[in-house]
């Protein structure tokens, strides 16, 4: 055998066993790195941290600023900062967690930029709550949730399995920063981009079917329901894109779904093609170019994708992701009180 081909196939090999072992660490150690968070914390962090799983809290989310349940980031000690952290990590991919973490920073360029002192809880990169649903456990089922301004992650995990990442919503204001120290950041570039990318690769018949409105959508549709709204289906089929166009759909389609931990991200592209492709659309209102307002989505059988930027001049963005079966883990919670009353 020849020796390239030899060291090509090691390699193979290799990677496929660090791709085992990250899925089975990973669903392993959630309720560890759980667990480890909430032994950390103090009697009164942990009694406004703890719910019922089937409490009707799981599903109280939004991401405007709030007074939100939960134990507040912000009067966590740096331990229990540290132990909150890795669970995040533990939840989301890597570039899942550079967003989530970033979009809690940018609170601090929002400060700046409205003239609000050092000290406001209006603007606060630390004000973010974590809230637990059920016990954490290997074997039971259980869900956490992380929320604030602009960010809302919901996770569910069944039998050491995370089973559910959605709704999860990100936003950013300012989408671009205009000045100062982080002049030119943009933490959800890729979602803008591709997306404009996508929609001006259009030809003309292909974009009268998908630009639905020349007036950009004012907010998301779906923002903050309980249930994700089985909006009118809009939009040009993917079955109508051409390759090249195909391919662009693909890469915003993973910019979204690559934001959850690696198991479950590829348990949801797996969902999504089993669907079928063919059964999602993108549809786009608004204007075509940066600078004023825009909407896109992406939506099939069992999933909605939101974009929406059209306040402070098109230059604040808020996104979402909903599994129009699984929101919250609830067709499996269902299916788990479905045979316990059974017996």
């Amino acid at each position: 055998m020849p020796s390239n081909l030899n060291q090509w196939l090691m390699k193979t090999a290799l990677s496929f066993i660090l791709l085992f072992v990250s899925l089975f660490t990973s669903a392993q150690d959630l309720a560890n790195e759980a667990n480890k968070f909430i032994n950390t914390l103090s009697p009164e962090l942990k009694s406004q941290a703890m719910f019922p799983l089937d409490t009707a809290e799981r599903s109280n989310w939004t991401i405007v600023p709030r007074k939100r349940n939960g134990a507040c980031y912000k009067d966590m000690t740096e331990p229990q900062r540290e132990a909150a952290i890795s669970l995040l990590r533990a939840s989301l991919s890597a570039q899942g967690y550079k967003k989530a973490f970033d979009i809690m920073k940018n609170e601090n360029v929002l400060r700046e930029i409205e003239g609000r002192p050092a000290d406001d809880i209006y603007r606060d990169p630390v004000n973010y709550s974590f809230t637990f649903f059920g016990a954490p456990s290997k074997t039971a089922a259980w869900g956490w949730r992380l929320e604030g301004h602009h960010l809302s992650l919901n996770f569910f995990s069944d039998k050491g399995a995370l089973t559910a990442s959605t709704p999860s919503a990100m936003g950013s204001n300012p989408g671009i920063v205009p000045s100062g120290p982080s002049k030119g950041g943009e933490i959800l570039k890729l979602e803008t981009d591709l997306g404009f990318a996508l929609v001006n690769s259009l030809t003309k018949p292909q974009l009268s079917e998908a630009l639905f409105s020349e007036t950009a959508l004012p907010e998301m549709l779906t923002l903050a329901k309980r249930e994700a709204e089985v909006l009118e289906p809009k939009g040009i089929p993917y079955s109508k894109l051409n390759a090249a166009q195909k391919n662009m759909f693909g890469e915003l389609l993973n910019v979204y779904v690559k934001n959850y931990q690696l198991g479950f991200s590829d348990k949801l592209m797996a969902k999504i093609k089993k669907a079928g492709m063919d059964n999602l659309s993108f549809a786009w209102s608004g204007s075509l170019k940066s600078g004023a307002g825009h909407y896109y989505r992406i939506q099939g059988p069992m999933l909605l994708i939101e974009y929406d930027n059209t306040q402070n001049n098109a230059n604040h963005v808020h996104t979402a992701v909903r599994d129009l079966q699984s929101d919250f883990g609830y067709d499996i919670l269902k299916e788990h009180y479905l045979k316990e009353h059974s017996k």
